[in-house]
Protein backbone atom coordinates (compact mmCIF):
# COMPACT_ATOMS: atom_id res chain seq x y z
CA UNK A 1 0.00 0.00 0.00
CA UNK A 2 1.56 3.64 -1.34
CA UNK A 3 1.78 6.05 1.66
CA UNK A 4 -0.76 8.26 -0.29
CA UNK A 5 -3.28 5.35 -0.15
CA UNK A 6 -2.86 4.68 3.28
CA UNK A 7 -3.13 8.50 4.32
CA UNK A 8 -5.81 8.91 2.42
CA UNK A 9 -7.94 5.63 4.18
CA UNK A 10 -6.89 7.14 7.65
CA UNK A 11 -8.23 10.19 7.10
CA UNK A 12 -11.80 8.50 6.03
CA UNK A 13 -11.26 5.61 8.61
CA UNK A 14 -12.85 4.37 11.64
CA UNK A 15 -16.00 6.39 11.77
CA UNK A 16 -13.74 9.85 11.84
CA UNK A 17 -14.14 13.29 9.98
CA UNK A 18 -12.35 15.87 8.75
CA UNK A 19 -12.53 19.40 10.24
CA UNK A 20 -12.30 22.25 7.78
CA UNK A 21 -10.42 25.21 9.39
CA UNK A 22 -8.77 26.38 6.31
CA UNK A 23 -10.74 30.05 6.28
CA UNK A 24 -9.06 32.76 4.91
CA UNK A 25 -7.86 35.87 6.93
CA UNK A 26 -10.33 37.97 5.43
CA UNK A 27 -13.36 35.30 5.91
CA UNK A 28 -11.88 34.32 9.31
CA UNK A 29 -11.80 38.00 10.69
CA UNK A 30 -15.24 38.48 9.40
CA UNK A 31 -16.92 35.62 10.97
CA UNK A 32 -14.72 36.84 14.53
CA UNK A 33 -16.60 40.45 14.27
CA UNK A 34 -19.99 38.80 13.75
CA UNK A 35 -19.83 37.54 17.02
CA UNK A 36 -18.22 40.56 18.75
CA UNK A 37 -13.92 39.91 18.81
CA UNK A 38 -11.39 42.28 17.19
CA UNK A 39 -10.14 40.56 13.85
CA UNK A 40 -6.44 40.30 15.13
CA UNK A 41 -4.12 37.82 14.10
CA UNK A 42 -3.97 36.86 17.87
CA UNK A 43 -7.36 36.38 18.32
CA UNK A 44 -7.33 33.95 14.83
CA UNK A 45 -4.57 31.96 16.27
CA UNK A 46 -6.57 31.19 20.07
CA UNK A 47 -9.94 30.83 17.83
CA UNK A 48 -7.77 27.47 16.40
CA UNK A 49 -5.82 26.92 19.19
CA UNK A 50 -9.49 26.23 21.18
CA UNK A 51 -10.38 24.26 18.26
CA UNK A 52 -7.57 21.92 18.01
CA UNK A 53 -7.14 21.63 22.31
CA UNK A 54 -10.35 20.28 22.18
CA UNK A 55 -10.34 17.22 24.67
CA UNK A 56 -10.46 13.68 22.96
CA UNK A 57 -11.32 15.25 19.89
CA UNK A 58 -8.79 12.98 17.43
CA UNK A 59 -11.95 10.25 18.88
CA UNK A 60 -13.85 11.56 15.78
CA UNK A 61 -11.59 14.16 13.96
CA UNK A 62 -9.22 12.23 11.55
CA UNK A 63 -7.29 15.32 10.08
CA UNK A 64 -7.70 19.41 9.97
CA UNK A 65 -7.13 21.34 7.25
CA UNK A 66 -5.50 24.68 8.21
CA UNK A 67 -5.03 27.67 6.28
CA UNK A 68 -1.29 29.05 5.79
CA UNK A 69 -1.28 31.51 8.65
CA UNK A 70 -2.56 29.10 11.35
CA UNK A 71 0.30 26.15 9.86
CA UNK A 72 3.09 28.70 10.83
CA UNK A 73 1.69 29.92 14.04
CA UNK A 74 2.14 27.93 17.49
CA UNK A 75 0.12 26.82 20.14
CA UNK A 76 0.69 28.21 23.90
CA UNK A 77 2.98 25.29 24.81
CA UNK A 78 5.44 26.51 21.82
CA UNK A 79 4.55 23.69 19.15
CA UNK A 80 3.64 24.46 15.75
CA UNK A 81 0.71 23.66 15.11
CA UNK A 82 0.95 20.99 12.64
CA UNK A 83 3.21 19.65 15.51
CA UNK A 84 0.69 19.78 18.47
CA UNK A 85 -1.72 17.83 15.99
CA UNK A 86 0.83 15.37 15.02
CA UNK A 87 1.30 14.29 19.11
CA UNK A 88 -2.37 14.32 18.78
CA UNK A 89 -2.17 11.79 15.91
CA UNK A 90 -4.15 13.67 13.97
CA UNK A 91 -3.09 14.65 10.52
CA UNK A 92 -2.58 18.10 8.81
CA UNK A 93 -3.87 19.40 5.90
CA UNK A 94 -3.18 22.80 4.12
CA UNK A 95 -5.31 24.56 1.77
CA UNK A 96 -3.00 25.52 -1.07
CA UNK A 97 -5.56 27.51 -3.14
CA UNK A 98 -5.36 31.30 -3.74
CA UNK A 99 -9.42 31.36 -4.26
CA UNK A 100 -12.06 31.58 -6.44
CA UNK A 101 -11.32 34.98 -9.51
CA UNK A 102 -14.12 35.90 -12.05
CA UNK A 103 -13.48 33.34 -15.06
CA UNK A 104 -12.32 35.84 -18.28
CA UNK A 105 -15.89 35.34 -20.64
CA UNK A 106 -18.43 33.72 -18.32
CA UNK A 107 -19.93 36.12 -16.45
CA UNK A 108 -20.81 35.81 -12.70
CA UNK A 109 -18.44 32.48 -13.15
CA UNK A 110 -15.52 32.03 -11.37
CA UNK A 111 -11.62 29.92 -11.57
CA UNK A 112 -10.08 29.00 -8.69
CA UNK A 113 -6.33 29.85 -8.83
CA UNK A 114 -2.92 29.19 -6.95
CA UNK A 115 -1.23 26.43 -9.33
CA UNK A 116 1.71 28.93 -10.02
CA UNK A 117 4.44 28.19 -7.64
CA UNK A 118 2.53 25.23 -6.24
CA UNK A 119 5.04 22.72 -6.55
CA UNK A 120 7.46 24.54 -4.95
CA UNK A 121 4.69 25.34 -2.04
CA UNK A 122 3.75 22.03 -1.53
CA UNK A 123 7.43 20.99 -1.10
CA UNK A 124 7.89 23.83 2.26
CA UNK A 125 4.35 22.07 3.47
CA UNK A 126 5.54 18.82 3.87
CA UNK A 127 8.35 19.74 5.36
CA UNK A 128 6.52 21.08 7.63
CA UNK A 129 4.36 18.43 8.53
CA UNK A 130 1.60 18.28 6.09
CA UNK A 131 -0.39 15.28 5.17
CA UNK A 132 -2.99 16.45 3.06
CA UNK A 133 -3.71 19.30 1.22
CA UNK A 134 -7.30 21.09 -0.40
CA UNK A 135 -8.64 22.83 -3.37
CA UNK A 136 -12.27 24.31 -3.94
CA UNK A 137 -13.28 25.01 -7.16
CA UNK A 138 -16.83 26.87 -6.89
CA UNK A 139 -19.81 26.22 -9.54
CA UNK A 140 -22.64 28.19 -9.45
CA UNK A 141 -26.52 26.98 -10.78
CA UNK A 142 -28.83 29.33 -12.72
CA UNK A 143 -29.38 30.71 -16.08
CA UNK A 144 -27.64 29.05 -18.74
CA UNK A 145 -25.16 28.17 -15.14
CA UNK A 146 -22.77 26.78 -14.76
CA UNK A 147 -21.30 27.10 -18.48
CA UNK A 148 -19.41 24.14 -20.12
CA UNK A 149 -16.29 26.69 -19.83
CA UNK A 150 -16.52 27.11 -16.30
CA UNK A 151 -16.83 23.61 -15.57
CA UNK A 152 -14.29 22.53 -17.60
CA UNK A 153 -11.74 25.13 -16.39
CA UNK A 154 -12.63 24.87 -12.62
CA UNK A 155 -12.06 20.36 -13.08
CA UNK A 156 -8.91 21.01 -15.55
CA UNK A 157 -7.12 22.72 -12.18
CA UNK A 158 -8.09 20.28 -9.66
CA UNK A 159 -6.60 17.46 -11.56
CA UNK A 160 -3.12 19.93 -11.97
CA UNK A 161 -3.59 20.67 -8.13
CA UNK A 162 -3.91 16.97 -7.48
CA UNK A 163 -1.52 15.86 -9.35
CA UNK A 164 1.32 18.51 -8.23
CA UNK A 165 0.38 17.12 -4.96
CA UNK A 166 0.78 13.68 -4.93
CA UNK A 167 4.18 14.50 -6.56
CA UNK A 168 5.14 15.78 -3.81
CA UNK A 169 3.31 13.77 -1.41
CA UNK A 170 0.47 15.09 -0.23
CA UNK A 171 -3.07 13.53 -0.66
CA UNK A 172 -5.16 15.68 -2.17
CA UNK A 173 -8.61 16.41 -1.04
CA UNK A 174 -10.40 17.25 -4.02
CA UNK A 175 -13.42 19.41 -3.26
CA UNK A 176 -15.71 20.51 -6.39
CA UNK A 177 -18.60 22.27 -4.87
CA UNK A 178 -21.97 22.99 -6.31
CA UNK A 179 -23.73 25.54 -4.45
CA UNK A 180 -26.69 25.60 -2.66
CA UNK A 181 -27.39 29.23 -3.44
CA UNK A 182 -30.47 29.60 -5.83
CA UNK A 183 -33.89 28.52 -5.96
CA UNK A 184 -32.83 25.56 -8.09
CA UNK A 185 -34.15 22.09 -7.69
CA UNK A 186 -33.04 18.98 -5.51
CA UNK A 187 -33.16 17.06 -9.44
CA UNK A 188 -31.48 20.03 -10.79
CA UNK A 189 -28.28 20.08 -8.49
CA UNK A 190 -28.17 16.51 -9.28
CA UNK A 191 -27.89 16.66 -12.68
CA UNK A 192 -25.02 19.30 -12.28
CA UNK A 193 -23.47 17.56 -9.48
CA UNK A 194 -23.67 14.57 -12.15
CA UNK A 195 -21.99 16.65 -14.45
CA UNK A 196 -19.39 17.93 -12.63
CA UNK A 197 -18.11 14.76 -11.37
CA UNK A 198 -18.17 13.21 -14.25
CA UNK A 199 -15.98 15.73 -16.08
CA UNK A 200 -13.70 15.78 -12.89
CA UNK A 201 -12.66 12.03 -13.32
CA UNK A 202 -11.95 12.47 -16.78
CA UNK A 203 -9.83 15.34 -15.96
CA UNK A 204 -8.29 13.34 -13.29
CA UNK A 205 -7.73 9.92 -15.41
CA UNK A 206 -6.22 12.59 -18.27
CA UNK A 207 -3.82 13.97 -16.09
CA UNK A 208 -2.87 9.99 -14.38
CA UNK A 209 -3.76 11.28 -10.60
CA UNK A 210 -3.93 8.30 -8.17
CA UNK A 211 -7.58 7.84 -7.53
CA UNK A 212 -6.32 5.40 -4.33
CA UNK A 213 -4.83 8.21 -2.65
CA UNK A 214 -7.52 11.05 -2.85
CA UNK A 215 -10.35 12.48 -0.69
CA UNK A 216 -13.44 13.41 -2.61
CA UNK A 217 -15.05 15.94 -0.87
CA UNK A 218 -18.13 17.31 -2.97
CA UNK A 219 -21.23 18.91 -2.31
CA UNK A 220 -24.38 17.12 -1.19
CA UNK A 221 -27.10 17.04 -3.65
CA UNK A 222 -29.91 19.59 -1.95
CA UNK A 223 -32.66 22.13 -3.24
CA UNK A 224 -31.44 25.84 -3.30
CA UNK A 225 -31.41 27.61 -0.63
CA UNK A 226 -34.60 30.05 -2.11
CA UNK A 227 -36.21 26.67 -3.74
CA UNK A 228 -40.03 26.44 -2.62
CA UNK A 229 -38.95 22.89 -2.85
CA UNK A 230 -37.96 21.36 0.38
CA UNK A 231 -36.97 17.46 -0.31
CA UNK A 232 -36.73 15.28 3.04
CA UNK A 233 -33.58 13.73 4.19
CA UNK A 234 -34.15 10.66 2.20
CA UNK A 235 -34.49 12.46 -0.62
CA UNK A 236 -31.33 14.34 -0.40
CA UNK A 237 -29.46 11.11 0.98
CA UNK A 238 -30.81 9.08 -2.52
CA UNK A 239 -29.97 11.67 -4.97
CA UNK A 240 -26.78 12.64 -3.34
CA UNK A 241 -25.68 8.44 -3.36
CA UNK A 242 -27.11 8.15 -6.96
CA UNK A 243 -24.71 11.00 -8.36
CA UNK A 244 -21.80 9.51 -6.83
CA UNK A 245 -22.62 5.51 -8.12
CA UNK A 246 -22.80 7.23 -11.60
CA UNK A 247 -19.31 8.89 -11.46
CA UNK A 248 -16.86 8.26 -8.62
CA UNK A 249 -14.78 5.36 -9.15
CA UNK A 250 -14.67 2.12 -6.52
CA UNK A 251 -10.94 2.86 -6.46
CA UNK A 252 -11.18 6.30 -4.19
CA UNK A 253 -11.36 5.50 -0.86
CA UNK A 254 -13.75 7.56 0.38
CA UNK A 255 -15.79 11.01 0.38
CA UNK A 256 -16.02 13.47 2.62
CA UNK A 257 -18.68 15.75 2.24
CA UNK A 258 -19.06 19.40 2.75
CA UNK A 259 -21.48 21.06 4.89
CA UNK A 260 -22.04 23.60 2.05
CA UNK A 261 -24.05 25.81 4.76
CA UNK A 262 -26.37 23.85 5.38
CA UNK A 263 -26.94 23.87 9.12
CA UNK A 264 -25.32 21.69 11.56
CA UNK A 265 -27.89 19.51 12.25
CA UNK A 266 -28.96 18.77 8.49
CA UNK A 267 -25.88 18.08 7.66
CA UNK A 268 -25.72 15.41 10.20
CA UNK A 269 -29.44 13.75 9.21
CA UNK A 270 -28.45 13.72 5.50
CA UNK A 271 -24.88 11.92 6.44
CA UNK A 272 -26.34 9.33 8.82
CA UNK A 273 -29.32 8.74 6.14
CA UNK A 274 -26.67 7.96 3.38
CA UNK A 275 -25.07 5.42 5.20
CA UNK A 276 -27.92 2.95 5.09
CA UNK A 277 -28.00 3.18 1.25
CA UNK A 278 -25.32 -0.02 0.98
CA UNK A 279 -23.51 -1.37 -0.87
CA UNK A 280 -20.95 1.44 -1.03
CA UNK A 281 -17.71 0.98 -2.42
CA UNK A 282 -16.31 4.02 -0.48
CA UNK A 283 -16.40 5.37 3.07
CA UNK A 284 -19.01 8.19 3.63
CA UNK A 285 -17.76 10.52 5.98
CA UNK A 286 -17.70 14.59 6.39
CA UNK A 287 -14.97 17.75 5.85
CA UNK A 288 -17.52 20.18 8.00
CA UNK A 289 -16.25 23.77 8.59
CA UNK A 290 -18.92 25.85 10.14
CA UNK A 291 -21.11 22.80 10.99
CA UNK A 292 -18.57 21.70 13.49
CA UNK A 293 -17.53 24.78 14.65
CA UNK A 294 -20.16 27.63 14.81
CA UNK A 295 -21.41 26.54 17.77
CA UNK A 296 -18.26 26.67 19.26
CA UNK A 297 -17.50 30.11 17.96
CA UNK A 298 -21.09 31.32 18.68
CA UNK A 299 -20.38 29.94 22.35
CA UNK A 300 -16.80 31.13 23.08
CA UNK A 301 -17.43 35.18 21.53
CA UNK A 302 -13.32 36.03 22.80
CA UNK A 303 -14.42 35.97 26.47
CA UNK A 304 -12.15 32.92 27.96
CA UNK A 305 -14.71 31.90 30.76
CA UNK A 306 -16.33 30.36 27.82
CA UNK A 307 -13.35 28.23 26.37
CA UNK A 308 -14.38 24.82 27.73
CA UNK A 309 -17.67 25.36 26.92
CA UNK A 310 -17.18 25.98 23.43
CA UNK A 311 -15.09 23.15 23.24
CA UNK A 312 -18.00 21.06 24.69
CA UNK A 313 -20.40 22.36 21.86
CA UNK A 314 -17.17 21.35 19.16
CA UNK A 315 -17.03 18.07 20.89
CA UNK A 316 -20.84 17.27 20.73
CA UNK A 317 -20.95 18.21 16.79
CA UNK A 318 -18.11 15.93 16.12
CA UNK A 319 -19.12 13.33 18.54
CA UNK A 320 -22.81 13.37 16.53
CA UNK A 321 -21.04 13.31 12.78
CA UNK A 322 -19.06 10.61 14.02
CA UNK A 323 -22.20 8.58 15.42
CA UNK A 324 -23.77 9.29 12.02
CA UNK A 325 -20.96 7.20 9.95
Amino acid sequence: MSSLNENARTLVSNRRGILAADESIGTMSSRLEKVGVEATEENRRVYRELIVTTPRLSESISGIILADETFHQQVSNGRTFPEFLADLGILTGIKVDTGAKPLAGAPNETITEGLDGLRERVTDYVRLGATFAKWRAVIKIGDSLPSDRAVRANVHALARYAGLCQEGGLVPIVEPEVLMDGAHSLAQCQKVTTAVLESLFDELNLMQVQLDGIVLKPNMVVAGTDSPERPSVTDVARATVDALRATVPASVPGIAFLSGGQSPEAATKHLGAMQGLSPLPWELTYSFGRALVGPALETWRGDNDNWAAAQKALSERAVANAAAR
